[in-house]
């Protein structure tokens, strides 16, 4: 994955909850696997929840080209800070959102778009990424607040690689 994906090819992600896996396929081809974490509340869409949200997506925007490694971001802002153990150990609660910003949107009306009788279910509203965090964070395991964490290297080569518009299909 050196190059741009040609989304003229068919590019899109599959997010597996159960094996904690972010695929990139071009068309049916698999390009490539990345070990993911998806959220400690499980599935889920609705707002508040901490879940991740099953369903169709697209990369709505992408944020952070060109950032360093490690980049802290907070509500989608580069803060400046460059994330280390110490920084970790002063922050012990944030919730870390570094390198690369991937901002998912829903594509099912009431599943993962919008609203449905149980109240938002939008995966944009919700602020649901595909992110890198802490190289101290375990991949392989649910630990998130409902977004997809990916290591620093692997977020930058995937955004990289991906336009606005992908596709991103998240099943159980």
């Amino acid at each position: 994955m050196e190059n741009k994906i040609n989304n003229e090819a068919n590019v899109h992600l599959v997010v597996s909850i159960s094996r904690q896996i972010l695929s990139v396929y071009e068309g049916d081809k698999l390009i490539k696997d990345y070990i993911v974490s998806t959220a400690k509340n499980g599935i889920g869409s609705l707002e508040g929840s901490n879940c991740t949200p099953l369903g169709r997506h697209i990369i709505a925007v992408k944020i952070g080209q060109d950032m360093p490694i490690s980049s802290v971001f907070v509500g989608r802002v580069p803060t400046g800070e460059i994330y280390n153990t110490a920084l970790g150990q002063a922050f012990p609660n944030r919730d870390w959102i570094l390198t690369r910003i991937l901002w998912l949107a829903g594509c099912e009306m009431g599943i993962n778009q919008g609203n449905n009788e149980f109240g938002c279910c939008d995966t944009f509203s919700r602020y649901i990424y595909i992110h890198g965090t802490p190289d101290d964070e375990p991949m392989d395991a649910p630990l998130s607040h409902g977004c997809v964490r990916m290591g620093n290297d692997d977020i930058i080569t995937l955004f990289d690689c991906v336009d606005e518009g992908t596709p991103v299909l998240i099943i159980e």
